[in-house]
C-alpha cells in the first residue's frame, strides 16, 4: 500500500498570526506585552538584521515573559489558549486541506518553531503528530531557555528525518510560509509556499 505524509508549519501557515506573540498577549495582558516588546526591541532588531541567531532572540523574549513561571501555571494558560484563542486564528483553507489529506489516509505532522505546549492539544484534536520547540524546565519552573534547538529552518528537517524514514513514503507534502520553512519544503515531492493566503 502506498503511504503518504504531510508536514505543516503552524504559525502563519495553519494560523493567521504568530501564536507566540498571541500567547504572550493572552497570558500577560496587552500592556505588559507592549512594554515587554519595547524592552526587547534591540534583540528583535538584531534578529531582523541577522545580527543575532533566531534562538538567542527568542530566548531573550521568553526569559522576559516566562522566567521562573511555575510549569503548572504555564500549562494551564496553554490549555486555555488552545481552547479559546487558537480556533479563532485557524485558516479555513488549511483546515480543508488537512481534512482532504486525512480522508486520503495521509499522515499529518505539525512542525513548528513555537513551543509545543500550546499546540499539542489542538494537534491531538485533529489526530496530528507534533514536532515543535521544547522549553527547558528546572525545578518545575520555566527558565525562558529552549531545550535543545529551536525547531526552525534546518532543524525542522533534522527532526523530521530523526522521526521518519522518508523513503517509506511515496508522496510527501509540505506546507510553509516563511524562509524558515524552505528546508522542510525541499523535502517534499509536493511543496506549497503560502498556499492558504
Amino acid at each position: 500500500m502506498k503511504k503518504s505524509i504531510a508536514f505543516f508549519d503552524f504559525d502563519g501557515t495553519i494560523t493567521t498570526r504568530d501564536t507566540l506573540l498571541e500567547f504572550i498577549k493572552y497570558s500577560k495582558g496587552t500592556l505588559p506585552f507592549y512594554i515587554g516588546f519595547a524592552l526587547n526591541s534591540p534583540y528583535l532588531v538584531a534578529l531582523k538584521l541577522k545580527l543575532m541567531h533566531n534562538q538567542k532572540a527568542k530566548e531573550k523574549v521568553l526569559q522576559n515573559f516566562f522566567n521562573k513561571m511555575p510549569l503548572t501555571e504555564f500549562q494551564e494558560k496553554c490549555k486555555s489558549f488552545a481552547k479559546e484563542v487558537i480556533p479563532q486564528l485557524l485558516r479555513p483553507g488549511a483546515l480543508e486541506e488537512i481534512a482532504r489529506l486525512k480522508a486520503a489516509n495521509t499522515a499529518i505532522v505539525i512542525v513548528s518553531a513555537s513551543p509545543e505546549n500550546w499546540i499539542r492539544d489542538w494537534a491531538d484534536s485533529i489526530g496530528a503528530t507534533l514536532i515543535a520547540t521544547k522549553l527547558q524546565v528546572k525545578q518545575d519552573q520555566l527558565n525562558g531557555l529552549i531545550d535543545g534547538h529551536n525547531c526552525h529552518g534546518e532543524e525542522k528537517v533534522l527532526r523530521i528525518r530523526r522521526q521518519y524514514n522518508l523513503a517509506d513514503y511515496q508522496e510527501i507534502y509540505a506546507y510553509g510560509d516563511s524562509s524558515g520553512d524552505k528546508p522542510m519544503l525541499s523535502l517534499a515531492s509536493s511543496g506549497h509556499y503560502k498556499p492558504f493566503r
